[in-house]
């Protein structure tokens, strides 16, 4: 790892909180810098784009004003309000540590690097965000683009797939933080990595901290940040049925309170480790009521989690409401547009009615 002078350190850290004044994205969350709505935003950007944050953001603060009114929500009202940004344990492990603020902390923020990372959900990223953007205290904020632009800046070749690695780049950032403003610097290295120091084909010309890069300068920036290779993702098969009843309306199961897509709606589903044959027989097999399904797919559908492919085919079919057993719900096609459904079952979904209209 390259080695930076004091005079460098300062330098540094003033160019880039200039250019991030000149530059800086226009974000609703940066409207407004109270903790809350950081807190929120940072949530939302973990795993997932700012263009795709954007919209559910704005909803999410219309809806959930504030902490007390996001604090209190039911569950399956923010599960909704999430759908379409996956990893839902985020938003419940957000909703159970504002009720704890609410709660504890008569509605406000802790400033307290420890106690905001003994709420749930509150990892060191996000608590060094909150305190810096919204608190003005210089703490790192360390997440992938901070890797990746210290890593090129001080060529530090360390494995970024290790978590020991985290202390490496929050010693490099800490180092190197404005103690004027933090937030502004965080923010800072958020834009650099998301627009200019980019995975490929970095624009290093328009750099504003170029000549403090070592790995510009020797020529290797393609090497940086280092990462072992990720373990295979996982293959799973499944056949999911749209059912009807006679009245019309629609099958549809609550998943398991843990786990994978925990309390979200589906389409009632079976899991195989390889294609299924016969979708019928494989079907009735996991699914324990009277049934009167179509032999013919469907179509299929495609998903890709972070450790986890699905590969869905999916078979219609229809049912008398009379043999409805626990577990299951019929529901209108518009009770079941207020039900949160993971994005795999809304591709299911907009199939079958894309299937449906061409008929």
């Amino acid at each position: 790892m390259a080695k930076w002078s004091e005079i460098e350190k300062e330098q540094f850290s003033e160019v880039l909180v200039e250019w991030y004044e000149r530059e800086k994205r226009e974000l609703p969350w940066r409207e407004n810098t109270e903790a809350y709505r950081v807190w929120v935003s940072e949530i939302m950007l973990q795993q997932t784009q700012v263009d795709t944050v954007i919209p559910y953001f704005e909803r999410f603060m219309s809806l959930f004003p504030t902490m007390k009114d996001f604090a209190y929500a039911p569950e399956e009202q923010i599960l909704k309000a999430w759908e379409g940004l996956g990893y839902y344990s985020r938003v419940r492990n957000l909703q159970t540590a504002i009720r704890e603020v609410t709660e504890a902390y008569d509605g406000i923020v802790p400033q307290s690097k420890e106690a905001i990372l003994s709420l749930k959900g509150v990892g060191p990223y996000t608590a060094g965000a909150i305190l810096s953007i919204a608190y003005n205290q210089p703490e790192a904020a360390v997440d992938g683009n901070v890797y990746r632009v210290y890593s090129r800046l001080m060529r530090i070749d360390d494995d970024i797939s290790k978590a020991k690695t985290r202390k490496v780049f929050e010693q490099a950032v800490n180092e190197t933080i404005s103690q004027d403003k933090p937030g502004a610097f965080n923010q800072a290295l958020m834009d650099l990595g998301a627009t200019i120091c980019t995975p490929k084909n970095p624009k290093c010309d328009m750099c504003p901290v170029q000549k403090y890069c070592r790995a510009s300068a020797e020529n290797d920036i393609e090497k940086y940040p280092f990462k072992s290779k990720k373990l295979k993702t996982k293959q799973k098969y499944l056949v999911t049925a749209i059912i009807q009843s006679n009245d019309g309306r629609f099958l549809v199961q609550q998943r398991p309170s843990e786990g994978l897509l925990a309390n979200l709606w589906m389409f009632p589903s079976i899991e195989e480790e390889k294609p299924v044959e016969d979708l019928v027989e494989s079907y009735q097999a996991g699914v324990s009521m009277p049934l009167y399904l179509n032999n013919q797919s469907l179509g299929k559908v495609k998903h890709v989690f972070s450790h986890l492919k699905w590969d869905v085919e999916i078979i219609t079919g229809v049912m008398d409401e009379a043999d409805l057993i626990e577990g299951y719900r019929l529901v209108t096609l518009e009770e079941m547009k207020v039900l949160p459904f993971p994005v795999p079952y809304q591709k299911v979904g907009q199939l079958y009615l894309k299937t449906r209209s061409e008929l």
